[in-house]
């Protein structure tokens, strides 16, 4: 069974387990999933070469640098025919709870599961990503990036000129009127010269955190 979140086991010998099951339990329901069983001969001829390496490449007497690279080269070759397999032919059908079990795979819930309202704060770091160009990331100040309640980032800004009133507060209207909505806690800017304001808050299904503190950082 898949140990991380991603569905495939993390293991070779777990990896070469799944393919057979699949090969086992898909090949006899081909017909009523529309699995043509010539894919599912592919299967089986990806799972063996697969096994075929693996053995080679542990074999004491056998293994070498090539054997070694020769074995990752055909399990990235099952595990990629194994991700397309699975999107083809186990997404569409009506797989029952264990008919998924039986595949290796987590049972579909069709109810989501609520996350809750954003509570971290998370502030802006930056950093020099190339000529004229200002990087930040986003650092939580409590909280953690797992939590499934911290879906996006709502990052407010202002880019103030040499002499003008800078913001005091995020909160205030008006203060940092631009903002843009990420999922990644990495963006690049340009404005060379200029004083860059961020202000940040995680926003999740219309439910807003709290604000982080207000940073400030000089475009070069």
């Amino acid at each position: 069974m898949p140990t991380t979140k991603d569905w495939l086991p993390t293991t070779r010998d777990g990896q070469l387990a799944m393919a057979k099951e699949w090969i086992s339990y898909a090949g006899a329901l081909a017909d009523p999933w529309n699995i043509p069983a010539a894919v599912i001969v592919e299967l089986r001829t990806f799972m063996l070469k697969a096994q075929t390496a693996l053995d080679t490449a542990k074999n004491e007497n056998t293994r070498t640098p090539v054997a070694t690279a020769q074995c990752k080269a055909a399990f990235d070759a099952l595990t990629a025919f194994m991700r397309d397999f699975k999107r083809r032919y186990f997404l569409s059908p009506p797989l029952t709870d264990a008919d998924y079990i039986a595949l290796g795979l987590k049972p579909h819930d069709p109810i989501p599961t609520p996350s809750g309202a954003p509570t971290a704060h998370v502030t802006v770091e930056t950093f020099l990503a190339g000529r004229r160009e200002l990087g930040i990331k986003l650092r939580y100040v409590d909280g953690s990036p797992d939590d499934p309640a911290n879906k996006g980032y709502r990052i407010y800004y202002r880019v103030a000129a040499p002499g003008e009133t800078p913001p005091e507060d995020p909160e205030r209207p008006g203060e940092l009127p631009l903002s843009f909505f990420t999922k990644r806690r990495r963006v690049e800017y340009r404005d060379s010269g200029k004083t860059a304001y961020f202000a940040v808050q995680i926003e999740n299904d219309g439910k807003k955190g709290p604000w982080g503190p207000l940073t400030s950082s000089l475009i070069p």
